[in-house]
């Protein structure tokens, strides 16, 4: 009989295209892990993986067993998360994933309440681009991802809790007037520095200027709002950043300022996604409502 064991060392391998990597994973022995797939694929009559010393490779037949195994996985996890869904909120392990965008300004802000209010609730935080975090909550790698909006969920829920509009921020030697509010035409979109591809704050901050594409004529980017604020600082461009991390990012920053961007907002929203089918929705309304209250409390 195929074990639930079996199919997560597969499923590790398949993750990591390595059988050490795939048993540090699972916290057992490379030797046990082997065994335990070669039994299985013994059981099957079918071979999973390709293997030799240098590579690992899933065989076809292997990708079709290992996406059913994924979906039995998944549901064997619901299954126990519903049996323990009559307990008390947030009793039970969560992991959830951030984006960089979002994870250094909004766990300061809810994490000590969250702390405060569950001393107990045990919380695995994990940071990556929104479509790794997507591909992670729906694979079951993950209980809920905190994402910006819009994006494509793909058939995920969505559980809305902050909007907030972008802050241009400039050096003072270069906004002598010290405006409250700034329209998107009157930024110098030359110097206009934002994040590299691949990150969602870049596509809604070109959004939000009603721009399509930004044909930078500085090849000045960056990974990190922390480092295109330092280049700022460094006057050598200007930036738009969330609300959200506002006060982070400037707070000891004087040579800065920062103006709202007058354009019809919100410029992004912030919500808890999980898969439709998930069984700790409670939890997940229980911390929408502290996330929401703490946001309220320290943003506005």
């Amino acid at each position: 009989m195929i074990s639930l064991k079996q199919l997560s060392y597969a499923l590790a391998v398949e993750k990591t295209l390595h059988f050490k990597k795939a048993a540090e994973l699972c916290h057992v022995s490379q030797s046990t892990l082997s065994s335990s797939i070669s039994a299985l694929e013994s059981h099957l009559g079918v071979q999973i993986f390709e293997r030799n010393n240098k590579k690992v490779l899933v065989t076809q037949l292997g990708k079709v067993f290992l996406t059913k195994a994924r979906t039995i996985k998944l549901e064997m996890d619901e299954l126990n998360l519903l049996a323990n869904s009559h307990k008390s909120p947030l009793s039970t392990p969560m992991s959830i994933g951030l984006i960089p965008t979002i994870g250094p300004y909004l766990l300061p802000k809810v994490l000590p309440e969250v702390r405060k209010q569950y001393p107990n609730f045990k919380l695995q935080l994990v940071e990556e681009q929104s479509h790794v975090l997507v591909d992670m909550v729906r694979n079951g790698d993950l209980d809920a991802a905190v994402l910006a909006l819009p994006y494509n969920l793909e058939g995920l829920m969505a559980f809305e809790f902050w909007q907030e509009d972008f802050y241009w921020v400039n050096h003072k030697d270069k906004c002598p007037n010290d405006k409250a509010e700034i329209t998107a035409s009157e930024l110098a979109l030359e110097k206009l520095m934002l994040l590299k591809d691949g990150h969602c704050l870049k596509d809604h901050a070109l959004s939000a200027c009603r721009l399509t594409n930004h044909s930078e004529n500085t090849e000045l980017t960056s990974t990190s709002l922390h480092t295109l604020i330092q280049m700022v600082a460094g006057k050598m461009g200007s930036t738009l950043v969330p609300q959200m991390a506002l006060d982070q990012l400037i707070f000891d920053q004087s040579e800065l300022h920062a103006a709202h961007l007058d354009e019809q907002g919100p410029h992004r929203r912030i919500a808890l996604v999980i898969r439709p089918n998930y069984v700790r929705t409670n939890d997940i309304n229980f911390l929408k409502e502290i996330f929401i209250d703490q946001l309220k409390l320290k943003c506005l």
